[in-house]
């Protein structure tokens, strides 16, 4: 197996996800978002079970994989038009905590580059004359587009993964039909 080959690269790519689907739940244990929570834990599972699918030759695991992968893009698509408010989805809405409590992303109390909250205060006026308040806080990214952004990024790798793991599938269907003949 050479090290760039498709079975290589879907278990780097395996790796890779549970590597960013940890960090993404740690986020969303820290803002109680709990069906985020659950789902994630799910694609956690999936992933393991298709990188040892991979690893011991299971075709059937890379199949459930696979099929979990195309589910995944859609949940992250919803993700995306949510924290976007696209459609009807409000990032203010609460079906991300299903109802059971009030609370929101993590990053929307702890974005990175907003100040505190005295400083937070001072700035948000933009002058004496017009109280008019400013609609940014002052951030360096906005949480919702850090949301996005995790999103986008298990789309892309959730699309590599769905690729290597068809050809791994076609790999491992060649080599079945090579040996039963």
């Amino acid at each position: 197996m050479g090290c760039f080959s498709g079975r290589c690269m879907l278990i780097f790519v395996c790796i890779l996800q549970l590597i960013t689907a940890l960090e993404r739940q740690v986020f969303d244990f820290l803002g109680y978002q709990w069906a985020p929570i659950l789902v994630n834990f799910l694609h956690i599972i999936v992933v393991i079970l298709g990188l040892f699918g991979t690893i011991q030759y299971r075709p059937r695991y890379v199949v459930l994989y696979l099929t979990w992968a195309i589910l995944w893009v859609g949940w992250n698509i919803f993700v995306c038009c949510l924290y976007l408010d696209l459609g009807s989805l409000s990032k203010d809405s609460n079906y991300l905590s299903l109802g059971v409590s009030s609370h929101s992303s993590w990053w929307k109390e702890n974005a990175p580059g907003c100040g505190d909250a005295e400083d937070l205060f001072a700035t948000r006026w933009q002058s004496v004359e017009s109280p008019a308040l400013v609609s940014s806080m002052g951030c360096l990214l906005e949480y919702q587009y850090i949301e996005v952004l995790h999103s986008a990024l298990q789309l892309f790798i959730s699309l590599l993964g769905f690729v290597f793991a068809c050809y791994v599938i076609s790999v491992f269907n060649e080599e079945d039909t090579y040996l039963y003949k």
